[in-house]
């Protein structure tokens, strides 16, 4: 039914074999000719071609400055769940669920309380030596970073995420990844593992950093790409090493095997067409990314799926 396959768009797991058919990105057509990339998955998925798709490129220039934009308040983003976690390499990224977690955010525009239920990440490709390519799916005035985050969250009221994605009932928060210069697990497609839980907000910058946001209505970035999403962009970034950001491609693959990379897991943007990107304007303090536990937390996870 309908609500299934929302559950299934959200978890980006793939299960649309008919006729050897499936969903996957541009980096993954070489070796696996008969999946439907980006551009294609419109003919598996047709909320994929509606005119309010993510991500976007957001140009600064456009945006309206909204003063009632407060900062979001993250609740329980501090707390250690005592649950495990779940990590899955699911063909397409590396996601964890959040089982047992408290942790919500409200306020910052939101209409309610949303929980969050899991986080995944998008990324590019590099040389193994000092360059890389963005993997990031937003772009700021044509700029993309290394990776992005995502935090998913679905309205406190519904109990799971195809009821919170029948309802328009879905929020995402974005982050941005950068280079910073000077995870039995997950490595292959279908392999799950358990990590200890951490605090959420150990995987992203300091709270007083998070004043400044875009805000906009949007999609999923994987089929379904079910519309109505609450998008909040962060504009600071995460700041990752080099030898992190790389630890996800070197060591993660897109299949069954240990042939093919994944890279590149990422949508191209989308048309923003009419919409109207927001941007709040917290007055947000210069300071440094929370390097210090970000990092580890990173290497944990990424520990999680290839040890």
């Amino acid at each position: 039914g309908e609500r299934e396959e929302k559950a299934v768009a959200l978890s980006t797991v793939a299960l649309s074999f008919a006729e050897g058919k499936h969903w996957c990105y541009l980096s993954q057509k070489c070796h696996d000719p008969h999946c439907q990339e980006p551009r294609q998955w419109d003919q598996m998925y047709e909320a994929c071609s509606g005119s309010g798709q993510s991500p976007i490129n957001i140009l600064t220039r456009k945006v309206q400055h909204d003063w009632t934009l407060q900062p979001l308040r993250f609740r329980e983003y501090s707390t250690r769940p005592d649950s495990k976690w779940s990590v899955e390499n699911n063909g397409h990224t590396v996601q964890v669920n959040l089982k047992g977690s408290a942790a919500t955010i409200e306020s910052g525009g939101l209409s309610g309380s949303y929980k969050a239920v899991q986080f995944h990440f998008h990324w590019g490709n590099g040389d193994g030596a000092k360059s890389t390519s963005p993997g990031s799916e937003h772009s700021i005035d044509g700029e993309r970073y290394a990776m992005e985050l995502h935090i998913v969250h679905i309205k406190e009221e519904f109990p799971t995420i195809e009821a919170a994605l029948a309802n328009k009932g879905i929020a995402v928060l974005g982050f941005f990844i950068e280079v910073r210069k000077g995870l039995g697990f997950v490595r292959i497609r279908g392999n799950k593992t358990e990590m200890s839980a951490l605090c959420l907000d150990s995987l992203i910058p300091n709270i007083e950093d998070l004043g400044s946001f875009y805000r906009y209505t949007g999609s999923l970035t994987t089929p379904g790409c079910n519309e109505d999403v609450v998008w909040t962009l962060f504009e600071k970034p995460i700041q990752l090493g080099l030898d992190q950001i790389q630890a996800f491609w070197l060591r993660l693959y897109f299949g069954g095997t240990k042939d093919h990379w994944m890279v590149d897991n990422f949508r191209p943007v989308q048309p923003v067409g009419d919409r109207i990107v927001r941007k709040s304007d917290a007055n947000t303090p210069s300071l440094p990314a929370k390097v210090l536990l970000l990092l580890p937390s990173a290497v944990y996870l990424v520990l999680c799926l290839i040890q």
